[in-house]
């Protein structure tokens, strides 16, 4: 780079990682310091003002008590119970989704990635308006226990799972199969032994990424009533907010990091370990036979459980006492609820929520445009270390449970210098989404020819008009998705808000929350009523983005674009994990399942036009 060039790139990079250090590593870090020493460091009283416990008593304590290994034990059996299930059903799902050939095949990828797109407040209250009370599923009796739990992790995950496999389905060559089956394997023992080996990379990355979101599932746990013990997360919240005892809050934060970062690291080394070096082709899709009958079965229970949930939720929504009625949306704006209500209405806690959503995007997308700037140019040497080192910074909050970065906001800046700032809940939605707006951004900011710049540059523009009139416009579309997505995410943030947030001033997904713990059929009925409108909103946002972002002239058929928009959606949520998993198998860097192997294939037909223009 020129030295022009170097200013502009290291100041670039200085401010946002500078609010990155102040919002979240600062707040994170203290709380896992804090987790070490037990309180020795960070302050001697608790909230109230009354003396801790030293740090081996607190150690000892905590650790030593049935019940925090009962927590860690149910959290850890539910997350892998939740990945176990995703996988068994999403490989045959894959297998007929990617492999087959099926009319409206794009609309069903569509269908299944739908949960994936939705809040997880959203997601936990349709299953207990299917499997609570008058619920269409309440006979099965598992209402608000950990079986519901597990099966709303599966309908959470189990597009992943079709997703990354699907992806690497579509490269194997089935020739390979098929000589197995010549040489007298059954067919089963044929996928055993050829196919399932293949696959193993796509299935181990992908269920390394389900177990980390089911271990850190705060919003289903707690929408559906905190069954037995609870999970790390809920028992954080308890001890913060109910016993008010940080010491406690903090070793069981660094336990849920503990656990995480074991996830994440077995997984990447299960990954390397399966890696098997395959060429990158899609095969033509075959016409389903009576063999595939149980893989279609297993894809119709699935897609079952996926409609079934956000069936009932509307339906139940209508209903007052069996019968249909708008009543609960007409409460909306004129009923707090019945009992604690804390004086706020469904509509207004709905209006703060896209407040705060609207400045969460602006926070976001003024952090995230420098650094998808910094990581967007091809560097070499000593630079392109500096680069990779930013990168992985700017993906931390997505590795760290969102109740570790709220319970930090709050302990560092919560009850200090911004205990009564407005801009608080702003930016912890804003750091959680922040690795999404960046990872949105990037690819089409990397398919930019760097000799337009050059060109540009050559003929006397300074950077800031070669970013103004070439960056800018070739990344528009980039841009407008991170804000639909930014928007979105912000909107149905619950875990960080539930600690920071203002209960005078409280976002829809906490007062859902509220209502439904509040007892009262008008109080559950606006629960209802109001996970419809944060569904639709927030579902719409990311559906117009999406199809703006995919315009063009060949203009495909409205079942492709709905089907193609939610799955790009919910697959920009994990592009950037799944790329850390798979970065050594070819498959998956040339598969139509990673975001920059796409943008970087339409390069040539999409950008190159706009670019000579542009320049």
């Amino acid at each position: 780079m020129s030295k022009r060039g170097t200013i502009s790139w290291v100041l670039a990079a200085a401010i946002p990682l500078a609010f990155l250090t102040v919002f979240f590593l600062w707040p994170v870090g203290s709380i896992l310091l804090r987790g070490l020493t037990a309180g020795a460091i960070g302050g001697s009283t608790n909230f109230t003002g009354g003396v801790v416990s030293s740090p081996a008593a607190t150690f000892a304590e905590v650790f030593g008590a049935v019940r925090t290994w009962k927590i860690v034990w149910q959290t850890v059996w539910m997350a892998a119970a939740g990945t176990v299930l995703s996988v068994l059903f999403g490989v045959p799902g894959a297998y007929v989704l990617y492999r087959l050939r099926l009319p409206a095949a794009a609309l069903w990828r569509g269908l299944i990635t739908v949960p994936f797109v939705l809040p997880t407040v959203v997601v936990g209250i349709a299953f207990r308006a299917l499997l609570d009370g008058d619920g269409p599923a309440a006979f099965l009796g598992i209402g608000q226990s950990t079986a519901a739990v597990v099966l709303a992790m599966v309908f959470f995950n189990f597009s992943l799972i079709v997703r990354t496999v699907g992806s690497m389905w579509m490269g194997l060559d089935p020739r390979q199969a098929e000589a197995a089956r010549t040489l007298g394997a059954s067919a089963w023992k044929a996928f055993y032994t050829v196919t399932l080996v293949q696959l193993a990379p796509a299935i181990a990355a992908g269920a390394s990424l389900v177990f980390l979101y089911c271990s850190t599932a705060y919003g289903l746990v707690t929408t559906l009533g905190r069954p037995a013990y609870g999970t790390i997360e809920t028992e954080i919240y308890l001890q913060t907010v109910t016993y008010l005892d940080l010491n406690k809050a903090s070793l069981l934060s660094l336990l849920q990091f503990a656990i995480v970062a074991l996830a994440l690291v077995a997984s990447s080394r299960l990954a390397r370990r399966t890696e098997t070096a395959l060429r990158a082709n899609t095969h033509e899709r075959r016409s389903p036979s009576l063999t595939d009958i149980p893989a279609f079965l297993a894809t119709a229970l699935m897609v079952m459980l996926i409609v079934a949930p956000m069936a009932a939720l509307v339906a139940r929504s209508f209903q007052v006492q069996g019968k249909w009625s708008l009543l609960n949306y007409q409460l909306l704006s004129s009923s707090s609820g019945v009992g604690m209500a804390g004086g706020t209405t469904v509509i207004e806690a709905l209006s703060h929520s896209l407040a705060i959503a609207a400045d969460a995007t602006v926070i976001a997308l003024a952090v995230g445009l420098p650094l998808a700037y910094v990581l967007s140019r091809r560097l070499q040497g000593g630079w392109a270390k500096v680069q990779s080192i930013i990168d992985g910074f700017v993906l931390l909050p997505i590795g760290i449970s969102t109740v570790t970065v709220g319970f930090g906001l709050l302990v560092t800046l919560g009850l200090g210098p911004m205990a009564s700032s407005a801009w608080l809940v702003p930016i912890a939605q804003a750091i959680v989404a922040l690795p999404l707006v960046v990872r949105a951004i990037v690819p089409s900011a990397r398919a930019i020819d760097p000799r337009t710049r050059e060109a540009a540059s050559t003929l006397g523009a300074s950077p800031l008009r070669v970013l103004l009139t070439i960056d800018v416009p070739l990344t528009a579309r980039g841009i407008l998705l991170a804000c639909g997505f930014a928007f979105a995410a912000s909107m149905g943030e619950f875990g960080a808000t539930s600690f920071v947030a203002n209960p005078q001033y409280q976002t829809l997904p906490v007062l859902i929350v509220k209502l439904l713990g509040r007892p009262g059929e008008h109080n559950y009925g606006m629960a209802l009523a109001g996970a419809v409108i944060l569904a639709a909103i927030t579902g719409s946002i990311m559906m117009a983005a999406e199809i703006m972002l995919r315009a063009d002239s060949s203009r495909p058929s409205l079942w492709r674009r709905v089907g193609r928009s939610v799955q790009s959606i919910a697959w920009l949520r994990t592009s950037f994990l799944y790329e850390k998993h798979t970065r050594r198998t070819k498959p998956m860097n040339n598969s139509d399942g990673g975001i920059r192997g796409r943008e970087s294939a339409r390069s040539d037909d999409e950008l190159r036009a706009p670019q000579q223009e542009t320049a």
